[in-house]
């Protein structure tokens, strides 16, 4: 049976621009001022990355200090825009099919615990499903580890498997996975950018993917 890999930010969660904001706002105290648009693209690389990447942006080096203390004042500020998560439409339901139906799934996150439990907690992810974080691997998004972890301990061979993210990201590491791809435009991305990414195909939300799973030949 096929085997369905979640991305979590923006795919089943609405916590991208709560991320976004919490970022801007890190940078600003750090008297690096970045445009709001330019950190959305960059948003499901992990922290580490994502410093890397802003580090270009501004044309300065960030030293691995700054970049910790920028991670963790990130995530404080992150908490407080934030304290409550919401699930995107349909995420709960799907989530609650795909058990029901024994159909192997798992989340494959760039966010790490504690920060995303409460995540979790909002779409009723409990301990039966797999969940993998930045902590378990050596390497993020766009690198495939995240979700080859995954596929691997799901114990589903990898051209069993989809991948469902909002981002460019994730759509880069599926195909260096070598697992086909979905795109959800609840992270902020269009149609057209996901699909040039690889997507297989492109939907709004968890909502409209679950009225579709027969159309992608994965259904029992």
């Amino acid at each position: 049976m096929p085997a369905l890999i979640f991305d979590l930010d923006g795919t089943l969660v609405d916590t991208v621009y709560a991320h976004v904001f919490a970022w801007q706002r890190a940078l600003a105290e750090a008297g690096m001022a970045v445009d709001g648009w330019r950190i959305h693209r960059r948003i499901g690389m992990s922290g580490g990355l994502f410093t890397r990447a802003v580090a270009r942006e501004l044309g300065r080096a960030i030293s691995p200090a700054e970049a910790d203390a920028l991670q963790r004042r990130h995530g404080e500020l992150f908490q407080e825009f934030l304290p409550e998560r919401r699930a995107l439409p349909g995420s709960p339901k799907l989530l609650r099919f795909l058990r029901e139906i024994g159909m192997p799934h798992g989340i494959a996150t760039s966010g790490r615990r504690p920060e995303i439990d409460a995540s979790l907690d909002a779409i009723g992810v409990g301990a039966e499903t797999i969940v993998v974080e930045r902590g378990d691997v050596l390497r993020a998004k766009p690198a495939p580890d995240l979700f080859l972890n995954c596929q691997q301990r799901l114990g589903v061979p990898v051209d069993e498997c989809f991948v469902v993210g909002d981002a460019v990201w994730d759509l880069l590491a599926a195909r260096r996975a070598r697992m086909l791809s979905i795109g959800l435009m609840s992270g902020g991305y269009g149609e057209d950018e996901l699909t040039r990414a690889g997507a297989f195909r492109v939907y709004n939300d968890p909502s409209e993917l679950h009225s579709a799973l027969d159309e992608l030949g994965i259904l029992p």
